[in-house]
């Protein structure tokens, strides 16, 4: 069983959103049976927030349904995408295989607006740019602006989801002092069907411009937007 990112906040979640049995949730996360009851009765991980693994990428939609249709199966989780370039020991900066560099500036998009409790080092660590690329990105300045659009760096195969969630959690106090300052709204953890996982429609930011706002009037960027 491969070990589980946050495995209480990942029972807590499975507790309060399936219908899973104490045992399959003790043997997917990697908690004893007698805990997982602690934490459904409230006596274990109060305060805990929990943590949705199929959002995670550490547990498949198909794995989660067939333990709910049976309570004697055990679930599995998923192979971390791109798993093959995750180095077990690794010194100084990542290596980024050239034909994924092109993307940095999409996924450093998708990090801010999506975590922004995440530092500029984190961000540097996470997918292997340098800070100066971060800000040029945040403050429009970069050079093909007009192109980014916000992209999970998982799904570009930048980074694993276990290093993500491993950042995230490092910044997760920071998080919850942004939430309690009225910085970043308060995400509800919620398992949403499957026909919206398949056509889902969202709202979200798409370019810069909608990311970050209009540059400013009469700046160079605006020119350039313009020419183009």
């Amino acid at each position: 069983m491969a070990d589980i990112l946050m495995p209480k906040a990942t029972a807590v979640w499975l507790v309060d959103n399936t219908g899973l049995t104490f045992e399959q949730i003790a043997d997917f996360t990697g908690l004893h049976h007698l805990e997982v009851k602690g934490i459904a009765d409230g006596d274990v991980a109060a305060g805990v927030r929990g943590s949705d693994p199929v959002a995670a990428g550490q547990l498949a939609r198909e794995e989660l349904d067939k333990a709910e249709a049976d309570p004697a199966y055990r679930m599995q989780a998923s192979k971390p995408k791109y798993a093959e370039y995750q180095e077990t020991t690794r010194k100084g900066p990542r290596y980024t295989p050239l034909s994924r560099r092109q993307n940095r500036p999409d996924a450093i998009a998708w990090l801010v607006r999506n975590h922004p409790e995440l530092t500029d080092g984190q961000i540097s660590k996470l997918i292997g740019t340098t800070k100066s690329t971060i800000e040029s990105v945040r403050n429009r300045e970069h050079w093909n602006s007009a192109n980014i659009k916000p992209t999970d760096p998982v799904s570009l195969g930048l980074c694993t989801q276990i290093d993500l969630d491993a950042q995230v959690t490092k910044a997760s106090a920071r998080r919850a002092q942004m939430e309690k300052d009225g910085t970043v709204k308060v995400e509800e953890d919620v398992l949403k069907p499957a026909e919206e996982h398949e056509a889902p429609v969202s709202s979200s930011p798409t370019t810069l411009d909608e990311l970050f706002g209009k540059p400013k009037r009469g700046s160079r960027y605006e020119d350039d937007d313009a020419d183009d």
